[in-house]
């Protein structure tokens, strides 16, 4: 067998061994059959509606997702921003605030315990709202809260 003939049937031969290959990259994958969802009915996400009611409360999450997470809040709360805590001293009271830090507009957090912080420039504040630490100068606003149900409301105006 000469040279040239050889090499001509080692590539065919790497050809036909590769076109499998490639014929499964270019296929679709098989779908496994739908399983059972594993996620319990109360820890599935639940659709709020956050439109205003006549009396100015409008929903901004659920009792569940507050008590889980420690808060509940929205960047974008039908115009405002939003956290609303567990008051630390009373649970069964509800504090809300505008998340939205005024010395440079940075998204505060709770901490869990007992402030609300911005993690820009290390600004606190209370629970009420007032400035603990600087270098922001103005409190952060408050809201009217409240628990209805299942679901927490807020009254922005």
């Amino acid at each position: 067998m000469k040279r040239r003939e050889f090499l001509s049937w080692v590539g065919l031969g790497t050809l036909a061994t590769s076109i499998p290959v490639a014929i499964a990259a270019c296929s679709s994958p098989i779908e496994p059959e739908a399983e059972a969802p594993t996620t319990p009915p109360e820890a599935e996400e639940v659709e709020i509606d956050t439109t205003p009611r006549a009396d100015g409360f409008a929903a901004i999450g659920t009792v569940a997702a507050l008590d889980a997470d420690g808060y509940v809040g929205d960047k974008n709360f039908n115009g405002e921003q939003v956290a609303v805590i567990r008051d630390p001293g009373n649970a069964e009271n509800l504090i809300a605030v505008n998340a939205f830090c005024p010395h440079q507009g940075c998204t505060v957090k709770w901490d869990g315990a007992s402030k609300f912080a911005c993690p820009c420039h290390g600004s606190s504040f209370n629970t009420d709202g007032s400035v603990a630490t600087g270098p922001a100068t103005k409190e952060l606003g408050t809201f009217t809260a409240m628990i209805e149900g299942d679901l927490v409301y807020v009254k922005l105006s």
